[in-house]
């Protein structure tokens, strides 16, 4: 199994129930899914003449288009002669869940690491069962991909993008129709760090208790 690597960079963790957890970040290149907010559209094609060698990606100064095709073992040696010391990887993209990742999971576990998925849920999730799935919902993008079910069921948390109260309603909607599993944590993320969109999440938050993710290394100014 190759995976085509747009980046990989060692960080805090800025989103979700793991915020501000020192995280390995593993971006794949390629999505479908066109949601207009998105913040790394460049990841969203996937197209041969931007295939590279990974020392060209690792020496990137910008978001860009390039990525280069890794197996599980060679991004373990890439983490390991990087001297990335984080335990906690973060798959994301892109749209991880396009690839099967089970292959990552058995180089990547065995050796202390936790893996987590950052996923719109459109796609089936091949993950290991240990593997932390984080699922960001996108209800009606332009791409026609629909929420599954199962992966609603899969996840371990829902964390879902808002930025007016009909993003609530559809949320409702989503959770009526395809219901996320008992237990699973709730988060509800500001599309922006505009104040309207904030607001309105906490309300929502302390109304249901749920939990608020606000992107954290957005207002660190990090990766």
């Amino acid at each position: 199994m190759q995976y085509p690597v747009n980046e990989l960079f060692e960080t805090i963790q800025g989103e979700g129930l793991y915020t501000g957890v020192p995280a390995i970040f593993l971006r794949l290149q390629g999505c479908p899914v066109g949601c207009p907010w998105c913040d790394t559209q460049h990841t969203w094609s996937k197209m041969a003449e931007n295939a590279v060698d990974f020392g060209q990606i690792i020496t990137k100064t910008g978001p860009d288009e390039r990525y280069s095709e890794l197996s599980a073992e060679a991004i373990l040696q890439r983490i390991q002669s990087l001297g990335f010391t984080a335990k906690h990887i973060v798959i994301t993209g892109g749209e991880p869940c396009m690839y099967d990742l089970r292959p990552l999971a058995e180089v990547l576990e065995p050796l202390g690491y936790q893996l987590q998925i950052e996923t719109s849920g459109t796609f089936p999730i091949l993950a290991s069962s240990s593997t932390w799935v984080t699922v960001s919902p996108k209800v009606d993008m332009p791409g026609g991909y629909p929420v599954l079910a199962d992966a609603m069921q899969r996840a371990d948390e829902i964390k879902y993008p808002i930025a007016m109260e009909k993003h609530i309603s559809a949320f409702d909607a989503l959770l009526a129709e395809k219901p996320a599993r008992a237990g699973a944590v709730i988060c509800l993320q500001p599309i922006s760090q505009r104040p309207r969109a904030t607001e309105l999440a906490i309300k929502v938050c302390r109304e249901r208790n749920w939990r608020l993710s606000v992107q954290l290394h957005k207002y660190l100014a990090i990766e």
